[in-house]
């Protein structure tokens, strides 16, 4: 399909600072930041259940804009409103998401069999059109406003949801995937890579100008597990994608962001495998982030979102702390929390938030 045209951007700065430029102040956008926290948010989606309205492209375009309408001029990027489980559903698995619950999928792969179950040859353009969609939609609608972020989950982590059916703390059939049908796991992990290469290109060909890969549960494998069945497939991800976009005539820099929650003993090779930007959860010393780095990537985070529930003064001290620990910001950093947002979040607490971070980083 021939790529869309859309207006000039009127803000790029975490374009620029994803790509290591020097920026007059840090960029900040928020994981989850277009979400139920807003009241917007329930009167737009009003009765459909969580997939029906990711797919309806007018109403996910209007939720993906809500935050930046709601903290004018304080959020430097728009991320589009979906779900990491729409690349199992485009491989041909049922996903639901349950009221108060979470994810489920009626029917997970629990032996290698069930990869019979799984469409051979994934057509992202036919299986996630809405998705492209809505992002050329959202891409219009903020007429260059600010930059429009894609994503997708990591391999090793759409495969945890694939497997235990939905959200775990055990963990028991994912780590019995990979310690009892290794062949089978690692057959898995490439049929996904295959596909989020795929649909993330798309992505960029539909109007997104950032990406995201969410190894959410990166934190749940030990280092020698992580080498094995989470680092080579994201790094696919990283070495593949631009020679996909080449292929669909896109040959400007797409700047990529990985984030792998809890796998803190990684983090060197993280920097190492081509993302131009390594997202951190709470549980990182920003100095001892920054002299790992060594400047290879953009660093971003890491604010612990529960911050948000203290005291403003609270909130002021930690953006400080933060801020300091990542040089000040001018260079190689995006802020961001160290995960998504609550939905009992007040948005007068994350607009102060996001104040503080304008001030503090503009020092």
């Amino acid at each position: 399909m021939p790529r869309p045209t859309f207006a000039d951007m009127k803000n790029d700065l975490i374009l620029r600072a994803a790509k290591g430029e020097k920026v007059e102040r840090p960029p900040v956008w928020i994981m989850r930041q277009a979400g139920r926290y807003l009241p917007e948010y329930h009167e737009v989606k009003g009765t459909r259940d969580f997939f029906e309205t990711c797919r309806d492209a007018e109403v996910a375009s209007e939720i993906t804009i809500q935050p930046i309408r709601h903290f004018p001029g304080l959020i430097d990027a728009a991320i589009i409103f979906s779900d990491i489980l729409v690349i199992p559903q485009a491989m041909g698995m049922e996903v639901q998401m349950v009221d108060k619950v979470g994810p489920s999928f009626p029917h997970p792969l629990r032996h290698p069999d069930d990869l019979l179950k799984l469409r051979k040859d994934v057509d992202v353009t036919k299986e996630l059109a809405w998705a492209f969609k809505a992002i050329t939609l959202t891409r219009t609608k903020l007429a260059g406003e600010v930059p429009l972020l894609g994503f997708c989950g990591a391999p090793w982590t759409l495969l945890v949801y694939m497997v235990e059916g939905a959200g775990t703390k055990m963990f028991r059939f994912a780590k019995e995937w990979i310690y009892k049908y290794e062949d089978a796991t690692h057959e898995l992990l490439q049929r996904i890579t295959d596909v989020a290469v795929d649909f993330l290109a798309h992505q960029v060909l539909a109007g997104a100008q950032m990406l995201q890969v969410f190894e959410s549960w990166g934190g749940e494998l030990g280092p020698e597990e992580f080498d094995v069945f989470s680092k080579p497939y994201i790094q696919q991800i990283a070495e593949r994608l631009p020679l996909k976009l080449q292929e669909l005539g896109i040959t400007e820099k797409i700047p990529v962001t990985i984030f792998a929650k809890g796998s803190w003993y990684a983090l060197d090779e993280l920097c190492g495998l081509g993302y131009d930007a390594v997202s951190l959860d709470w549980t990182y010393r920003p100095e001892d982030a920054v002299k790992v780095a060594k400047g290879r990537v953009a660093l971003q985070g890491n604010l612990d979102p529960c911050t948000i529930y203290g005291s403003k003064e609270t909130i002021t001290r930690k953006v400080e702390t933060m801020i300091k620990g990542f040089g000040g910001g001018k260079q190689n950093y995006i802020i961001n929390f160290g995960h998504g947002t609550h939905p009992f979040m007040k948005p007068e607490q994350i607009e102060w938030f996001l104040k503080e971070c304008h001030r503090v980083g503009s020092l």
